[in-house]
């Protein structure tokens, strides 16, 4: 009988021997870290402006949104596939006001990255980085994996995991969704929906139909925490990025472009056209009799 070469080692793990721990957070409930988060959204949302702006607010240690949190400033991993550093995104950071020493990008001149590159691994122990972006995830899949296979993504999501696990670092991932239409936001993100389920926490950013100028960050999954609030943010050519806050507003409706606000004001515009026209007037005379 033939030996089995490369054959794994059984290993058992009794819960025993396993000592609990509570789950640590870049941002409490939307990041946390030692997990993969996905942010993703159609193109033009507006995701890349909002997660640089979260990482500059990381990079001067200030606190971030609905949070009463100050924290020391972290070291940031940041790589673009879609973006020039020195035209695009060094002047966002710039408008941002960033604290630049803390962002390191790993080069690509000559090679790709991809998530089993060992250069991932290695850049984040020597930068000692608590963030890592990948936008978008697209580009760093691999060229040699269809991320529309479950068996093929599957392992490349688990290696990203463990590698988060590992570093005990939030590693973000910015995606685009796909094209469909009425469908739930967890079957719009592109490929796999492995890919979202390796994720323990899935954020949507879309703009508000009635005001394009607002965008929303929207959870869609939390495994680890219930979810948190959708937070607004504007985006105006004239006055730049800035934060608004909670705003009321449905995964779905913010996928149709709609919200709660404008769903009350279509519904005060009919009441006051009804009024206008006397057809109230009519009903409560007619109910008299």
């Amino acid at each position: 009988m033939m030996k089995m070469d490369n054959k794994p080692e059984l290993k058992l793990i009794n819960m025993a021997d396993v000592e609990a721990t509570e789950v640590e957070w870049l941002w409490y409930p939307y990041i946390p870290y030692g997990k993969v988060t996905i942010i993703q959204g159609d193109p033009g949302e507006g995701k890349t402006t909002l997660v640089l702006n979260l990482a500059a607010i990381l990079s001067r240690g200030d606190k971030l949104p609905e949070t009463n949190k100050d924290s020391d400033p972290i070291n940031i991993i940041y790589q673009t596939a879609e973006d020039g550093l020195s035209d695009t995104i060094k002047p966002r950071l710039m408008a941002a006001k960033a604290e630049h020493k803390y962002f390191t990008i790993i080069d690509e001149t000559e090679y790709r990255l991809s998530l089993t590159d060992h250069r991932l691994e290695d850049a984040i122990k020597e930068t000692k980085a608590r963030l890592v972006i990948l936008d978008p995830i697209q580009a760093y899949i691999g060229a040699s994996v269809d991320m529309n296979r479950p068996n093929e993504i599957r392992d490349l999501m688990t290696h990203l995991k463990l590698e988060a696990e590992k570093c005990n670092c939030a590693i973000v991932l910015i995606g685009h969704l796909n094209k469909a239409t009425g469908m739930k936001a967890s079957y719009r993100g592109l490929g796999s929906v492995d890919i979202q389920a390796a994720a323990r926490s899935v954020l949507l950013v879309g703009r508000v139909k009635d005001n394009p100028t607002i965008r929303v960050m929207a959870p869609t999954k939390s495994s680890l925490a219930p979810e948190g609030d959708p937070i607004a943010f504007e985006l105006n050519k004239e006055t730049g990025f800035r934060f608004i806050g909670k705003y009321d507003i449905s995964v779905d409706d913010l996928l149709n472009g709609t919200s709660s606000a404008s769903k009350i004001e279509q519904a005060e515009k009919l009441l006051m056209d009804e009024l206008s026209s006397g057809k109230a007037v009519e009903q409560k005379v007619l109910g008299k009799h």
